[in-house]
């Protein structure tokens, strides 16, 4: 058994059974990939793939079982490779984050210039999506870091931190009724039609949440995951725009009006978190205090001495979030 075979049927489990695709994300040929999942059902007496024909049909049993070990000793491979790097040069290796556009746009540019400044000769790669896709990506290693606001429950295996609230405002257009409206009201918002973010994304459970709770039915006509088309298409007058507040540039947006609905939703927890099992390169550590200062490498230690999701939470009971 070679640690080549392991990672083959890893990248073709996770390439939807694409022996082409897996081949190409390996940079290397299809009938290579192929014989070396043969060889290795062979050495091991059963069969990984079910095959229809030439082509895989699905994942056996056993081949279930084997490729999640597969991608654990893949997992542990890397990890021996980064403390290995670490011994060797800890200003030099790679850094991989999945988060949501928002995030990505508006939450992480300073940070990730301080970043660049401080290690120059670490590589930085950002994968944008939804929070399964983020979940996904963290929890099969493809990415080192995920930052994401909804969906915590997809994140139950990742060792998750927060790192600082948010809220939320509504933009129109200069020439908008609402733009002389002194304080927002939910009743205000609901005989409007609005734009906003699709559920699951930035921060949309505590919207809906606002809403059902004072029994009001909202008139939103037009979801998108990115703030930006949001903004786009509350300047072409499809309706008014609830947004996170930090996603509105008093710079780029001057043709918009910003109306504070903070005391409309509740707060929201941006979180940051990855895998257990991760060795923790000082650059990596340093990143999390960039993006969320109270998060040093102590309380990153005791986060990850927890056993439960509940010890967590205890954990960080008491601390004073940042407010962007």
């Amino acid at each position: 058994m070679k640690l080549q075979q392991l990672r083959y049927i890893w990248e073709v489990a996770n390439n939807g059974l694409n022996v082409s695709a897996a081949a190409e994300s390996l940079f290397t040929s299809q009938p290579g990939v192929s014989k070396q999942i043969r060889l290795l059902e062979h050495e091991l007496g059963v069969e990984i793939f079910a095959r229809n024909g030439k082509h895989l049909a699905e994942i056996t049993t056993v081949g279930q079982q084997i490729i999640a070990m597969a991608g654990d000793i893949l997992r542990q491979t890397q990890t021996i490779k980064q403390m290995a790097q670490e011994c060797s040069d800890e200003t030099q290796g790679a850094l991989s984050i999945a988060t949501t556009h928002t995030q990505a746009r508006y939450a992480l540019p300073p940070v990730i210039q301080s970043f660049r400044q401080a290690y120059p000769d670490v590589s930085l790669h950002m994968n944008q999506g939804s929070p399964e896709q983020i979940a996904q990506l963290a929890d099969a290693g493809t990415a080192d870091f995920a930052i994401a606001t909804e969906g915590m429950e997809l994140f139950q295996d990742l060792v998750m931190m927060p790192c600082y609230s948010w809220n939320r405002c509504v933009v129109v257009p200069k020439d908008h009724p609402l733009a002389l409206v002194s304080r927002l009201t939910l009743e205000d918002l609901a005989d409007l039609p609005i734009v906003t973010y699709v559920f699951g994304f930035t921060g949309r459970s505590k919207l809906d949440d606002a809403f059902g709770s004072a029994n009001i039915t909202p008139n939103v006509v037009f979801t998108a995951t990115d703030t930006d088309v949001i903004k786009t298409y509350v300047r072409l007058g499809l309706g008014v725009g609830i947004i996170a507040s930090m996603a509105f540039d008093e710079v780029l947006d001057q043709d918009l009006v910003r109306i504070d609905a903070s005391h409309l939703f509740e707060p929201s927890v941006a979180y940051i978190g990855f895998r257990r099992g991760t060795f923790l390169r000082r650059y990596m550590l340093s990143f999390i205090k960039l993006f969320a200062p109270h998060l040093d490498e102590w309380m990153v230690q005791d986060a990850l001495a927890c056993k439960t999701r509940k010890e967590r939470e205890e954990l960080f009971a008491k601390t004073t979030l940042p407010h962007k």
